[in-house]
Order: C-alpha cells, then structure tokens, then sequence
C-alpha cells in the first residue's frame, strides 16, 4: 500500500503496510543542514522513510570492529537482511566502525568465544532470539564488562529467556506486543547520542514490545511511551510508562537497547538510522 503524500513524501517514502502478527514471547550523505531541515520537517509524520543513509561526523581515529549477530533460534525477522545492509553501510559511510557477521550456529560458537571476540570492540544483536548457543554466557558477559560494547535491537530483548545474567546485562525481557501500532515516543536524555537527533517526540509506526518490568530505575532511559499504544491490547491511550529504548553501563562497559526495528521500512527511515548509529557511537566510546 502507497502512504497518501504528505509534505516529506516527496524526499521520503512512507512508512506503510507490513502484516500484523501477535506473539507472546517464545545512500547517500546529505549535507548536515539540509538533512537537518528535513529529518525535522518530517519527524512528526509516523510514515516518514528513506532507505537513505544519513551519517555524522566521527571522531579521527581507526574504525572499531562489531561483530552482528543475526542468528536466531525462535521466530525469524524478515527485517534482518535490511538491518545487515543498514549496519554494514552506516559504518562505512560513517567512518566509525566495520562489521562481520554471525550468523549461524557455528559461527556463534566461534566469534562469541574468548578467542573470536579478542579483536572485536563491540557485539550487536540484531533481531536474534532463543537461545543462540553461546559458548561461555559468563566469559562473553565478562568481556562487555571488561570494556567492550553491547547493543540490542528489537527482539534481542526476545533472546535468551532463560538466561537471567544475560537479561540483567541487557535491562529488560520481552514479554509480549499487540498489533503493530503509531506510537508517540518521548525524548528523554535528549543530550545522549542516540536520541539527540529526534527532537522532543520520534514518532513511528512499528511492533511495540511490552516487557516483564518497569526498568526506569537502573538504566538511563532514552525512549518511552507515555499511553498505551493502539495495538489492540488493554489499555489502549491510557496513561502509562513503558520503555522502549534505553542505554546502560555495565561494568566498566556500555550497552544500549532498542525495542524498535521489527519492520524492513524502520530500519530504512533516517531518523531511525540516526538513533541506531548514535546508540553504536555511544557503546564504543567514540
């Protein structure tokens, strides 16, 4: 379905269709002032969407390795080859990092050991869920804190349920979503990198996730609902404070988590990008 124009449809696609589901649990560079213009004229807009790569400056300095982690165990995103394309092109035009990929079982029993993650900086996961195998859960948690960076998109907050140390690491568990819905996230922290370029509100059509706890009081949180989403769940615009995004140290290192990114047109939309590539900035330290 083609979104009805609007005043951004012109430079943006819309940000429309996908099928819903239920499930409990189981490029080119814009100058900084024109994509500023425009990011701004279209970040009320919940269908607004490029499949553009906007980047920012960086820090001098080598790029960082990540290792992304798309493997899955459970339900399997259709989202995940655009989230591998986002990655991969966001640090390259960005300067800031390169990616490698795991994406298999084999390949999580190697690049998540002591020995695969000894050149790595930071691991992401990126829509994973179940349980992926990981070799020595407490040497790999142990590497974050020892310094390294941790990231987690979507339904990384979906994996390892019956891992409470990994869950701890990570600040949440999923517990289920409704319909994918129109939410009006709010801004908080707006000085950290991974919100800083959304303004007050980030409005945007995704699956919102509902978790097993309120988390406000142990992370800093980044995104939040303050209504329930029209999702078809209970509650619908009632008052509420559910999380959605939020960053965290842990030890003496750093992971951040975002529930958004279930949906191929998220992981294309600018302002997205932004809020992912400034969540990478912030785990490496750069």
């Amino acid at each position: 379905m083609n979104a009805a124009p609007t005043p951004c449809a012109t430079s943006m696609r819309g940000v429309l269709g996908g099928a819903n589901r239920r499930r409990i649990r189981g490029v080119s560079i814009w100058t900084p002032l024109a994509g500023a213009l425009l990011l701004a004229a279209c970040s009320s807009d919940p269908r607004s969407s490029s499949s553009t790569i906007l980047t920012s400056p960086t820090t001098a300095g080598p790029a960082s390795k990540i290792l992304v982690v798309t493997y899955t165990t459970g339900f399997r995103h259709s989202s995940i080859p655009t989230a591998e394309t986002t990655l991969e092109t966001l640090g390259r035009t960005s300067g800031l990092f390169t990616v490698t990929f795991c994406r298999t079982g084999d390949d999580v029993r190697r690049d998540l050991s002591p020995a695969g993650l000894a050149s790595v900086d930071a691991v992401v996961f990126a829509n994973t869920t179940g349980n992926l195998g990981i070799p020595d859960m407490g040497a790999f948690l142990g590497w974050i804190s020892a310094g390294h960076g941790f990231a987690g998109m979507h339904s990384a907050s979906d994996t390892y349920h019956d891992e409470p140390r990994y869950l701890e690491m990570l600040g949440n568990e999923f517990l289920t979503h409704g319909d994918q819905a129109t939410v009006d996230a709010v801004v908080e922290n707006s000085d950290h990198p991974a919100v800083s370029p959304l303004g007050s509100r980030f409005r945007i059509f995704d699956e919102i996730y509902m978790f097993t706890r309120a988390n406000r009081g142990s992370v800093t949180m980044l995104l939040s609902l303050d209504r329930r989403p029209a999702d078809g769940l209970p509650g619908a615009g009632q008052s509420a404070d559910l999380p959605l995004a939020w960053a965290k140290s842990y030890g003496q290192g750093r992971a951040f988590y975002s529930a958004l990114g279930h949906r191929e047109d998220v992981w294309e939309n600018p302002l997205y990008q932004q809020h992912v590539l400034g969540g990478l900035r912030w785990i490496l330290k750069r």
